[in-house]
């Protein structure tokens, strides 16, 4: 996606009725907002997501290459019988924490509260995001990195309905500014996801 701009994700959270942290008394008050393409090509990190917050007036913003969708391998094989994870648009407030993702490095976790997905279930290659099909609990939607190392084209196995950064120098920065969210604000952290079509 193109640059995002801050107050295109804060007309379109307010347009949802989504709460905007914009208090800039303390600073890294973070808005996370994850933007789903309009037109998802699966197995790409062709979603965006925007961390925003206020400091002595000015928004501060960084915008990632991600995806908000599993990749194939998963669609194709889900690891729930009830069928692959798609989060469903929304705000989730204070639902993630830093904790070890998969056991093995820092990510902001699913462990606070519950998220709603859809389960898509025919083992396509398409995502299928069906009213009916809709579950809410806790699934570990985590939100991390697909490689240490570099620069991934495709998702494969890296997100079974995770939320996924692409780039591994920008997932560095992600984490250095929510542990420094964490000094002062503690570790809860929200996220809301928002269709491309909002903005």
């Amino acid at each position: 996606m193109n640059n995002i701009e801050v107050s295109d994700v804060i007309r379109a959270m307010i347009k949802r009725g989504h709460v905007v942290f914009e208090s800039d008394k303390k600073n890294f008050n973070l808005n996370i907002v994850g933007v789903r393409s309009s037109n998802p090509i699966p197995n790409k990190f062709n979603d965006t997501i925007v961390v925003f917050w206020k400091y002595e007036g000015c928004w501060n913003k960084i915008q990632m290459q991600a995806t908000t969708l599993a990749g194939i391998h998963w669609l194709e094989k889900p690891m729930n019988p009830k069928g692959c994870a798609i989060l469903k648009p929304g705000q989730y407030r204070s639902t993630w924490k830093i904790d070890k993702h998969n056991g093995k490095y820092d990510a902001l976790c699913q462990r606070l509260d519950s998220v709603t997905v859809y389960r898509d279930n025919d083992k396509d290659r398409e995502y299928d995001i069906v009213d009916g099909s809709q579950e809410t609990g806790f699934f570990g939607i985590n939100i991390h990195r697909a490689s240490a190392s570099r620069e991934l084209e495709k998702v494969d196995k890296n997100s079974a309905g995770c939320q996924v950064i692409q780039d591994p120098v920008d997932y560095s920065l992600f984490m250095w500014i929510c542990k420094a969210a964490e000094l002062i604000w503690g570790n809860k952290f929200s996220y809301t996801l928002l269709d491309e079509d909002d903005l």
